[in-house]
């Protein structure tokens, strides 16, 4: 009787809402196409996959792809370099971003306001290609503006595309000036839906900007910037935040700087281009699921601690 209760309930719910459902419907389906069925395609990493034989008569051999990866050196360089510049661009990203939303709503001309916002969110609708040969102009050995400053000041060229050290600021630095204008937009928008009482009402107490800025201003905005910090943290280990990109194109797939440059999304393609195994690049893909995965869990249960109404389950 439970049971014929509870499913004439479930059958009474979509009857009554079945508008809504419907709406619904064309994303799930996405979803499941996209997202869910493709998933069989997991078994790989645990196979030694023949594309003539295809995924389910191609031999099993279970954690031998793994045992591949994690053997070598590349394991714990490309999970290192992934982890620091994500953790990087969390910090940098979000906390400049924060900064100049601030700057923006305390900007007295609409217009100006306009401008800056138009100039900091331009980068971000191009690609990283075009990155690729704005940072080149930079680098170049012969060709490249700072070699030519340095050589106008007595100073020998750097081979920037040669040395390892100086990407560990390079690629930040891209980031930043590609996204932090994208992330800025946002919290504008967050900040622009403050009602102006509350700052009225500071203002007759006496507040200063700044006062004003940390006691009503950010704490409002923190929801917001703690839904992107979850966003963020569970892109770690998916695409490097979505910017694959940025490692493959920037450094130009230069050999010498691998150990700094190399992320798994990286050392993932070029297994499979280089090697041509698919075995072992879906185990690298898996474990990089996985700890995604880990990584988004545990910083959801770190943000319900703070604040329950801002986790995301």
């Amino acid at each position: 009787m439970k049971s014929n209760k509870k499913g004439s309930s479930f059958i009474n719910e979509i009857s009554k809402n079945k508008s809504f459902y419907g709406m619904m419907l064309p994303g799930m389906l996405f979803m499941l196409i996209v997202n869910y069925i493709p998933m069989f395609g997991l078994v790989i990493a645990f196979k030694e996959y023949n594309p003539v034989k295809g995924i389910l008569a191609s031999k099993w051999i279970g954690l031998k792809n793994f045992e591949f990866f994690f053997v070598s050196n590349s394991a714990f360089t490309v999970t290192f370099n992934t982890i620091f510049y994500n953790a990087i661009f969390i910090i940098t990203g979000l906390g400049f971003a924060l900064l100049f939303s601030v700057l923006l709503q305390e900007t007295g001309s609409k217009m100006m306001s306009s401008t800056y916002k138009s100039l900091m969110f331009f980068p971000y609708l191009l690609s990283w290609v075009v990155g690729q040969y704005i940072l080149f102009s930079l680098l170049s050995v012969d060709k490249g503006l700072i070699n030519n400053i340095l050589e106008f000041f007595g100073k020998e060229p750097v081979y920037w595309y040669a040395e390892s050290r100086p990407w560990r600021f390079i690629i930040p630095l891209a980031y930043m000036w590609k996204n932090v204008g994208y992330f800025a937009v946002i919290f504008v928008a967050g900040v622009t839906g403050i009602s102006s009482e509350y700052f009225e009402a500071a203002e007759i107490d006496g507040a200063s900007k700044f006062q004003q800025i940390t006691r009503i201003t950010i704490p409002l905005i923190m929801p917001i910037v703690i839904t992107l910090f979850l966003l963020q943290i569970g892109k770690i280990f998916y695409g490097a935040f979505g910017d694959w990109g940025m490692f493959y194109n920037l450094p130009m797939n230069s050999g010498p700087i691998f150990s700094t440059t190399d992320v798994i999304d990286t050392y993932v393609y070029r297994s499979l281009r280089l090697m041509n195994d698919f075995g072992m690049s879906s185990a690298v893909g898996f474990y990089q699921s996985i700890v995604g995965f880990i990584l988004v869990v545990a910083s959801n249960l770190m943000v319900k601690k703070y604040d329950p109404d801002s986790a995301m389950y």
